[in-house]
C-alpha cells in the first residue's frame, strides 16, 4: 500500500509541474518535455543498475516494449494536451484509466476482492468521472478557440493508452510474472532514454535550439515522474487490481494543487465528486490489501 501512496503523491505533484512547463505555446514543447524525462530516467536507471549490480537485457527490453510504448506515447500526447486544457479537466479524464484497468483485471482474471474493495473502486471511478463530466459541461477548460472534441481528445487518448499499459503491467508484473520489478523499471527507463536521443536528433534535424538547463519546471516534473515510476513497478507487482485504482487516482492531488497554485476554479459539484473519489481511496487504504 505504501508504494501505491508514494506513486500517488509523486505523480500527482508531477502533473502540476508538467502543466507549468507546457503551458507556453512553443513548437515541439511536448518533445522537449519527453527528452528531459528520458534523460532523467536514463540517469536513474544507470545509477540503480550500478548500485544493485544488475544488468539490462535487450531481449527483456523487446519483451516489455509494448508496455513502454503505451506509456511513452500516452505521456507525449498528455504533454501536448496541457497546452490547450486546464489541469482540472485533463487530469481526471486521463486518470479514469486506473479504475477502468481495475475493472478489466476483475473481468479477465476473475479477481476476488472483499465487497468493500469493490465499493471503493466504484466510488473512485464515479468521483473522477463526475468531475470530468462537470468540467466538460462548464466548458471553462478550453483556452483556445478549437472544437471541444479535439481538445478533449488529448486526455482521452492518454486514458486509452495508459489504461492498456497499466493492464499489461499488471499482467507482466503480477498476474503472469513475466518480468521482475527491477527489469521492468530498467527496460522502461532505458526505452524512454532511447526516445530522448531520437527526439534530440529530430530537433537537431529541424534546427530547433533546445536549452535543457533553462527548463526548471520540466526538470522538476521529470524527477517527480521518475520517483513515482520507481515505486509504481513495486505497487503493480502486488495486488495490481487495487494498485491500479490508487495509482490511477493521482489526479485528485493534481486537482487540489492546481486549485492552490494555478488558481483553477472548482465548482461545489466538483468538490462533491472529489470527496466521493477520496472516500474510495481512504477506504482502500484502510483495507490495506
Amino acid at each position: 500500500m505504501i508504494y501505491c501512496l508514494l506513486t500517488f503523491i509523486f505523480w500527482g505533484t508531477a502533473d502540476l509541474f508538467y502543466k507549468l512547463g507546457n503551458k507556453e505555446d512553443k513548437k515541439y514543447n511536448e518533445l522537449v518535455t519527453g527528452i528531459i524525462v528520458g534523460i532523467v530516467m536514463g540517469i536513474h536507471a544507470t545509477v540503480y543498475l550500478l548500485i544493485n549490480h544488475l544488468s539490462v537485457s535487450f531481449i527483456e527490453m523487446i519483451k516489455y516494449l509494448p508496455v513502454s510504448l503505451c506509456y511513452i506515447i500516452s505521456m507525449i500526447v498528455s504533454y501536448r494536451g496541457f497546452r490547450y486544457i486546464e489541469l482540472t479537466l485533463a487530469s481526471p479524464i486521463e486518470n479514469t484509466s486506473g479504475a477502468i484497468t481495475s475493472l478489466f483485471l476483475i473481468i479477465f482474471f476473475k479477481d476476488k476482492l472483499p465487497p468493500l474493495a469493490y465499493l471503493a473502486i466504484i466510488l473512485v471511478f464515479i468521483g473522477i468521472l463526475m468531475v470530468s463530466i462537470l468540467e466538460k459541461k462548464e466548458g471553462r477548460a478550453i483556452k483556445l478557440r478549437k472544437i471541444n472534441f479535439l481538445i478533449i481528445l488529448f486526455p482521452l487518448i492518454y486514458c486509452l493508452l495508459d489504461g492498456i499499459g497499466t493492464f499489461l503491467d499488471a499482467v507482466y508484473l503480477d498476474k503472469l510474472s513475466l518480468i521482475s520489478e527491477d527489469s521492468a523499471l530498467l527496460c522502461y527507463e532505458y526505452t524512454f532514454l532511447i526516445y530522448a536521443v531520437i527526439a534530440l536528433i529530430f530537433l537537431k534535424f529541424k534546427k530547433q535550439k533546445v536549452n535543457l538547463f533553462k527548463e526548471r519546471d520540466k526538470t522538476i516534473a521529470a524527477i517527480l515522474e521518475t520517483a513515482g515510476q520507481f515505486f509504481y513497478v513495486f505497487a503493480m507487482s502486488h495486488n495490481s487490481t487495487i494498485g491500479a485504482t490508487i495509482v490511477g487516482s493521482y489526479c485528485i492531488l493534481s486537482m487540489i494543487l492546481s486549485r492552490i497554485f494555478l488558481k483553477e476554479k472548482l465548482s461545489e459539484q466538483k468538490y462533491v465528486g472529489l470527496l466521493i473519489a477520496i472516500s474510495g481511496l481512504i477506504l482502500l487504504a484502510f483495507l490495506d490489501i
